[in-house]
């Protein structure tokens, strides 16, 4: 593994790097979110920035990209001192990013999306829509895009979106090209599209920055690794001369093992057992038992109806045959009330949207499942009796904030998780059901998040835990239930489960 030291093997390529940054601080009130960073980026590589949330990684691409200005430091790009202080400097000097979320108008085309502030125009100063519509196709078939120019921007999907924003960035004639998070809201498909798109862009002599929490996509696109950890940079160095668990250490301490904590738990009796559960269009023929004490794992690829299936023991898509049986009596669910009462718990996969009201505080976030529980007898919430039980479960869960009424807004991916999960134990369910929980948060909460689901177990709780991270799934499952086109397709025990079997059978293959 390499380190920071100049003369480390592997910390240095034969070429100079296209874009140096040294020396870059950057303080906010009470807050260092930067200490003498230094970064280099080389033309045709890729370079992946990782680190937990909170360790200054969107503070760095905000300097890169003229968000904000550094306290000290230099960048230099090309050989030259650059000072950015803003996206249009940024442009100029070739620095161009890609979000996880893109950040462009839906009710324009394409073509004027590409070339937002820097449209082509004639001898008269009016827009030369020819030349755009032209220069914006010839873009998309260097991408190979499967849509055209004048395509309206809400007509096309997440993936299709990415690839607008990297024809846009190929637009400035971006050398230095920022991907952050690209492959969040991505299928299996469409992540092999975006790094083949990377891969052309690395020909073509750009260099990339990728950031994500993904160690698979890091080790599979990456040439380059640097490492940051609480402002500081811990480390840097080539890909092939590293390992996951060696990158985990640098990033939060802790050894891979320690991410996936399963505990040996004693399996109780049956608290779920679901037969025959179909919905029209979701799911169908729906049969498994989920016991006290375990966690069931299911996994499958996008589409393959695992969260639909969720859905309708929630009574939010309510099946339309079979039957659910909790701690061996019948249970009737046609809406979410039903299933809180009936002690079933479900944590969503979109947190922001469906798990949460991010504008409000923790304190109330906490109490959104289970108001009933803390109003008194006039029918208003008690607050001496909600704030007892928030800190109660804040405690428990380790939620990092300044204060209970703190909003959910400000808190980092796992200490919003942390809080949605406290929302749902609330409510004191008998079986948990966790959607993606880990999904965009950092290795180290990924880690408190997992030890949360061991500590609930040997609790007794019976946990579904539906996850499209093979890695996580194997490593907190007892069992493994894979789905493909809204059915079962087989069950795994934990001793018996690979991952080549797993996706075998997901894929539609035999294991």
């Amino acid at each position: 593994m390499a380190d920071t030291t100049d003369d480390q093997p592997g910390a240095r390529a034969e070429a100079e790097p296209i874009l140096r940054l040294s020396g870059v601080s950057k303080r906010f009130p009470g807050v260092k979110a930067l200490e003498g960073m230094r970064l280099d980026l080389y033309a045709g590589h890729t370079t992946a920035l990782v680190g937990e949330n909170g360790a200054g990684k969107s503070t760095l691409v905000k300097i890169l990209t003229g968000i904000y200005t550094p306290d000290t430091g230099s960048l230099v790009v090309d050989g030259v001192e650059r000072t950015i202080h803003s996206p249009r400097d940024a442009w100029a000097d070739g620095i161009t990013a890609i979000h996880q979320e893109p950040v462009m108008f839906d009710e324009l085309s394409v073509a004027e999306n590409i070339f937002m502030g820097h449209m082509p125009v004639d001898r008269r100063g009016l827009i030369d829509w020819s030349s755009m519509i032209a220069r914006t196709t010839e873009l998309l078939e260097r991408i190979e895009a499967d849509f055209a120019a004048k395509t309206q921007l809400k007509r096309l999907g997440v993936a299709q979106k990415h690839m607008v924003e990297i024809a846009r960035a190929l637009s400035h004639d971006a050398r230095i090209v920022i991907m952050d998070e690209p492959t969040a809201a991505l299928s299996a498909r469409e992540i092999d599209d975006l790094f083949r798109i990377v891969a052309d862009l690395k020909r073509q002599g750009r260099a990339i920055l990728f950031i994500s929490h993904k160690f698979d996509e890091i080790f599979r696109v990456a040439d380059r690794w640097t490492c940051l950890r609480d402002g500081c940079l811990v480390g840097e160095g080539l890909i092939a001369e590293t390992t996951e668990d060696e990158l985990v250490k640098l990033m939060v301490g802790r050894s891979i093992d320690q991410v996936f904590p399963k505990r040996e738990v004693a399996i109780g009796e049956p608290v779920l057992e679901v037969a025959g559960l179909s919905n029209a269009t979701e799911y169908a023929d729906i049969s498994f038992t989920l016991h006290k004490g375990e966690i069931l794992g299911f996994y499958g690829l996008v589409g393959a109806g695992r969260s639909e299936t969720m859905q309708g023991l929630m009574g939010i898509s309510p099946p339309t045959r079979g039957t659910i049986r909790i701690n061996g009596h019948e249970a009737r669910i046609a809406a979410p009330a039903d299933a809180i009462d009936a002690g079933i718990a479900y944590v969503p996969e979109d947190r922001q949207i469906q798990g949460a009201v991010t504008a409000l505080g923790i304190r109330e976030n906490m109490s959104l499942a289970s108001l009933a529980k803390t109003a008194n007898k006039t029918g208003f919430v008690a607050y001496a009796a909600e704030l007892a039980r928030t800190r109660d479960l804040g405690s428990k869960l380790a939620v990092k904030a300044a204060h209970w009424d703190q909003k959910l807004m400000e808190l980092s991916g796992g200490n919003q998780q942390k809080v949605v999960i406290a929302k749902w134990l609330a409510t004191k369910p008998q079986i948990l059901i966790l959607d993606e929980p880990t999904k965009g948060i950092d290795i180290g909460s990924k880690a408190a998040v997992h030890a949360i689901m061991a500590d609930l177990a040997a609790e007794g709780l019976g946990i579904i835990l539906v996850s499209s991270e093979l890695p996580e799934v194997m490593g907190m499952s007892d069992r493994i239930v894979v789905m493909a086109e809204g059915r079962m397709v087989r069950v795994f025990d934990r001793a018996g489960a690979t991952p080549e079997k797993i996706v075998s059978v997901a894929t539609g293959g035999m294991a």
